[in-house]
């Protein structure tokens, strides 16, 4: 960049966060600017290079309005004209103001917020289960069976493969992190264990996805809901030809997978948030459950648990990589190629016949060609990058990247007067069910959400600097729910002419609609009832409702209900995706037959949440592993 495109960026930083004047100011947190930080400079360090000529753009724009001249509201008023372009802009900038940490892994603004930073002490880590295969230029193997991405689906296909057997090699894009690898923050998570670096918008900037990458998948990095695959889907998945799923031969896996990963509710201690959800339910006659999860109760630690969406370094979570993928390693002999991109799946004679693809080291200074022959190739690179292998192959059919379904959450910030401790605890050991299915067998889930200084500043919509730093000097006090959509409607996914897979989606659908609004309705009510003071919708246009000013709560809720469920509008965020390859036993409208085998290629599988029919409704981490227990069973049969 220039130097006047690096004055205006520095600029930009200290107006998004300025300093305030306020006598209550022991540890900084007014007088302190996003320049004081060295956001600027970082911005420039963790942006993909790709965008920075935008970006660039962005700034030449801001300077030619007055930016650099204009004082601080006039700037504000700048940017609230160039509301659209400059948001994505803005968020990475609060991103980093409050996740950025020193040497000490520690950030300033922690102390007026309340949290604590990365619990210790932590246990000693084990040694490496896993070594990965490091090679010295190209790379030509042979197999039984290549499993692409090592996620709930993936991972535990191979190590059922290997078990029986099966020469089993696996590609996994990102990287293989263990307990040392943790070190429990946020932003260093999101680069090492998150895909493409941490929260993402679709391309129509309409709802920001969060997915894991690396070996074991959003497994090593979920929150460990789990929730069994319900009647309702089964026979809805049924009438799409996955005729079993209503027998108990589904069952059979459902308890298996249960089994395998340890799932007890003896872990899941309630902190400030839960006892709110608990309360608030009680109070409004909503139906509550306490959460069961996948968790090691001998070396469970409940502060630690409070960190486990950047990595659990206790070694406690019972992930896809420790129950599956190390087992297959250590004991039955599979390989493992991490820092692997598949670019496409080749056939012979119109069947799998392996796979082709890319490798880079980790400092990027190595990289070569990767080619795997193997007759059984099984697709489980996540909802968002199974299609794109697809499409890069030519195959899969007219339905490859279509039906994306996402659980599209709204979020609302209760808050409660007094520090709530959010971050200790696991981030969801509880959940509201009362309107799973509200009609037509679609519907939300209430759930909590973890603690996270970066990524809830830059969800928090920005008007004005000394609002948004007044909102966050609260930010102990506030508590988080998300409402949860069944999504009836669907996005899909593209790529571009470099092969990369964009998503988009739109909240359309009638019904999508009705139960986004139902679901804020809901969340503000629900903490309206368990005692907060005040409530915030994470929307644009918004303010607050707050109990001492006298306003009307259904007022209040009227106004929220009318937030247009876009950018621009409702904050959007989904860690579930799922269809974009999915089973069904029609070729016109599904890319794999009812057992998960491609219509139009044999011997190439579908293995991850690409293959649900139709949405979940749930955490789907049980369903997908369920689903790939069986499809996995129906390879070894075929």
């Amino acid at each position: 960049m220039t130097p006047d495109q690096m004055t205006v960026l520095r600029l930009l930083c200290d107006t998004v966060v300025p300093p305030i004047d306020n006598p209550d100011d022991a540890d900084g947190f007014w007088a302190r600017r996003a320049t004081d930080l060295g956001v600027d400079q970082a911005l420039l360090v963790t942006l993909p290079p790709e965008q920075l000529p935008l970006i660039a753009d962005l700034l030449d724009d801001l300077a030619a309005q007055g930016f650099l001249t204009a004082a601080q509201a006039g700037r504000e008023q700048i940017l609230a004209a160039l509301a659209d372009a400059v948001a994505p802009l803005t968020a990475a900038i609060l991103l980093l103001y409050y996740g950025l940490t020193d040497a000490h892994g520690t950030n300033p603004n922690w102390a007026r917020l309340g949290y604590p930073g990365p619990a210790a002490p932590v246990p000693p880590a084990e040694s490496p289960a896993i070594t990965p295969l490091r090679p010295d230029g190209d790379l030509d193997l042979r197999a039984d069976v290549v499993v692409i991405g090592s996620g709930a689906g993936g991972g535990l296909i191979a190590g059922r493969l290997a078990a029986t057997g099966a020469r089993v090699v696996v590609l996994e894009a990102g990287r293989y992190r263990t307990e040392a690898d943790f070190h429990q923050l946020e932003l260093l998570a999101y680069r090492n264990s998150y895909r493409r670096g941490g929260p993402t918008p679709t391309g129509d900037l309409n709802v920001t996805l969060m997915a894991g990458a690396g070996l074991g998948g959003g497994t090593v990095i979920n929150w460990t809901n789990c929730i069994r695959t319900t009647d309702r889907v089964r026979r809805q998945w049924a009438e799409h030809g996955l005729t079993d799923l209503t027998t108990p031969a589904y069952d059979k896996h459902l308890d298996l997978v249960w089994r395998e990963l340890s799932v007890n509710d003896r872990c899941s201690e309630f902190n400030g948030p839960h006892e709110a959800m608990h309360r608030g339910a009680e109070a409004l006659g909503w139906s509550f459950a306490t959460a069961f999860r996948n968790w090691d109760e001998k070396r469970h630690d409940t502060l630690i648990a409070g960190h486990l969406g950047f990595g659990d370094p206790s070694g406690a979570k019972r992930s896809t990589l420790k129950v599956y993928l190390e087992p297959a390693v250590t004991e039955h002999g599979a390989r493992v190629v991490d820092g692997c991109r598949v670019d496409r799946i080749f056939t012979e004679h119109g069947r799998a016949a392996g796979v082709v693809g890319h490798w880079t080291s980790e400092d990027g200074t190595e990289s070569g060609n990767v080619r795997v022959i193997a007759p059984t190739v099984v697709l489980a690179a996540g909802s968002l990058d199974s299609p794109g292998v697809l499409l890069r192959s030519g195959i899969g059919g007219p339905a490859a990247g279509r039906y994306l379904r996402l659980h599209p959450c709204t979020v609302t910030l209760g808050d409660y007067g007094t520090d709530m401790r959010g971050w200790s605890g696991p981030p969801q050991a509880a959940l509201v069910d009362e309107f799973a299915a509200v009609e037509d067998g679609y519907g939300f889930l209430m759930e909590s959400v973890q603690y996270t200084t970066g990524l809830g500043a830059s969800a928090l919509p920005y008007t004005t600097g000394a609002e948004h730093k007044r909102a966050m000097a609260d930010y102990k006090n506030f508590v988080s729910f998300i409402g949860l959509v069944r999504d009836r409607g669907h996005g899909r996914v593209t790529v571009d002419d470099s092969g990369e897979t964009t998503a988009w989606y739109s909240v359309d659908d009638e019904l999508d609609r009705r139960n986004s609004q139902r679901a804020i309705e809901a969340q503000i009510r629900l903490h309206h009832a368990a005692g907060a003071r005040g409530v915030r919708v994470l929307a644009r246009g918004l303010a607050p409702w707050d109990a001492a000013s006298g306003e009307d709560l259904a007022a209040y809720v009227a106004r929220a209900r009318e937030i247009p469920l876009r950018a621009g509008g409702a904050v959007l965020f989904s860690a579930h995706q799922m269809g974009s390859c999915r089973m069904g036993d029609d070729p016109a409208t599904s890319v794999a037959d009812p057992r998960g085998e491609l219509h139009d290629t044999p011997g190439v599988w579908i293995g991850d949440a690409s293959a649900f029919p139709t949405a979940s409704g749930t955490n789907p981490m049980i369903t997908i592993m369920a689903l790939a227990s069986r499809t996995a069973e129906h390879i070894t049969n075929t």
